[in-house]
């Protein structure tokens, strides 16, 4: 009997005659065979996943690449801590050792962290990290990269004063503008807020005061070149500063005349001036200022206070030493 024709039996012939199946029946009873496969299909993942708790090949899959991915990223976040720790480490010798060595001021925390507070600019995350680890994995490496960055210059600028370390020694003021250990020489006011003592108010007082007599010789503290001399008749009197570069500017005032012109180039230990009583003051003293970045600093700082006359007069030019 041939596979490809189906026979039946007819009762009233006695005999089997070829049994011919519809288009449209075969089609119904395949479309019915799928719709029941599929029904099945559907019962058995229901089953399968809700009442039996097991999970798809396709789920377990994609849940142990997730927790791979999270693993992944936990110690990318442990790697950035620690980078982060070595780099907070940086910064802090960088801030109170390597800068101020250089005169350099110290660079803030809030500049090394700036651009991180306010608007939350990893918003576009939230809706495809729903445990945080993304967005702290992205928040890390932003702030590593932005510190990161800021300490490199930093370090390019300490390595550029570095290199002229030594023309720099020279010009930071680093010596007494009077000799302080001569008898004749005294200490009549410190650097910071003290009585005015025209008014007794209390106000800053941004130098520092040395009496003597008038005609004291008076010293460039630093090489550098005179970029003003002035007379102000109800402040500095008679004045002179020079700037020394890497930041650096000295102020010398009440002088009785100065020694040096406009634009010129003086050396550490240089005789500029005489001490005098002019402008704003009660006796012959001179009034000498530090002014670093154009803010003023203590001068007793940058000086040795207990130096005796044969150091200074050491350090001061031999030539200037029989000026005035």
């Amino acid at each position: 009997m041939s596979r490809s024709k189906r026979y039946k039996f007819n009762p009233e012939t006695l005999a089997y005659e070829i049994h011919k199946i519809s288009v449209k029946t075969r089609f119904s009873k395949g479309f019915g065979l799928f719709l029941l496969s599929v029904a099945i299909s559907v019962g058995y993942y229901f089953i399968y996943t809700h009442y039996m708790g097991m999970e798809t090949p396709k789920l377990l899959s994609i849940r142990s690449e997730n927790a791979d991915l999270a693993n992944r990223l936990a110690l990318m976040n442990r790697r950035f801590e620690e980078a982060n720790r070595i780099l907070n480490a940086l910064e802090i010798r960088d801030n109170y050792v390597y800068r101020p060595i250089f005169g350099m001021e110290e660079i803030p925390q809030d500049v090394r962290d700036a651009g991180f507070g306010g608007v939350n600019r990893y918003s576009y995350l939230e809706s495809v990290d729903r445990s945080g680890i993304l967005t702290s994995t992205v928040m890390n490496m932003d702030q590593l990269y932005k510190k990161a960055f800021i300490q490199s210059r930093s370090f390019d600028e300490v390595s550029q004063l570095a290199k002229s370390a030594d023309e720099m020694a020279l010009c930071v003021p680093a010596i007494p503008p009077v000799n302080i250990a001569a008898s004749k020489i005294r200490f009549s006011s410190s650097f910071g807020y003290r009585p005015d003592p025209f008014n007794g108010v209390y106000r800053m007082h941004s130098g520092i005061d040395l009496s003597g007599p008038v005609g004291e010789p008076i010293y460039a503290t630093g090489n550098g070149k005179v970029v003003e001399i002035g007379f102000d008749f109800f402040g500095y009197g008679n004045y002179i500063i020079i700037d020394h570069g890497f930041g650096y500017k000295t102020r010398y005032a009440h002088l009785k005349s100065s020694l040096v012109s406009m634009g010129r180039q003086v050396v550490r230990g240089e005789h500029i001036a005489l001490m005098g009583n002019t402008g704003r003051s009660k006796g012959p003293h001179l009034h000498y200022e530090v002014l670093y970045r154009n803010r003023p600093v203590n001068p007793q700082n940058y000086y040795n206070r207990d130096i005796d006359s044969e150091s200074f007069l050491a350090l001061v030019s031999p030539s200037s030493q029989h000026k005035g």
